[in-house]
């Protein structure tokens, strides 16, 4: 199917898959094969900041419990630890350790690799351009339900 023919979502979709699958791929030759789907997803909120289950849960859309069970078997391989809110010590916190940082840089390096085989194949300029136009506004999901 051309790719006018194809919706934006779909085309994006099957991009994501491609890259995702590629660096899952190369995952374990970072020492990280444990490391699941669930999991990669937690630990792109977690690399923005230290985050709470409620939150994790609902910027994830999955409860609580799949969010606590994702992030006490990350505990377990060393990368994410929970620690006390300081301003509220009734929220638990999750955020990366040592471990966990070193790893998100290394997968940091795979994406900025992957980013370089892209452009080789597609052009420096067409990355340059794919990620300014995917970089702009889109408008938050309250106003694009509204609009």
């Amino acid at each position: 199917m051309s790719a006018a023919r194809q919706t934006l979502r779909n085309l994006l979709m099957s991009r994501h898959e491609l890259l995702y699958d590629r660096a899952f791929a190369t995952a374990a030759d970072y020492g990280y094969g444990d490391v699941t789907p669930a999991m990669a997803r937690l630990f792109v909120q977690v690399a923005r900041g230290p985050i709470s289950i409620s939150e994790l849960a609902r910027r994830l859309a999955i409860s609580r419990q799949s969010v606590h069970e994702t992030v006490s078997i990350a505990c377990d391989l060393g990368l994410v630890e929970l620690v006390d809110e300081p301003a509220d010590r009734r929220v638990r916190i999750v955020r990366f350790t040592p471990s966990g940082k070193r790893m998100s840089r290394a997968v940091l390096a795979v994406d900025r690799r992957m980013e370089r085989e892209l452009a080789r194949r597609i052009g420096a300029r067409n990355v340059v351009t794919l990620k300014r136009l995917l970089s702009l506004d889109w408008g938050s999901e309250e106003r694009q339900r509204a609009g």
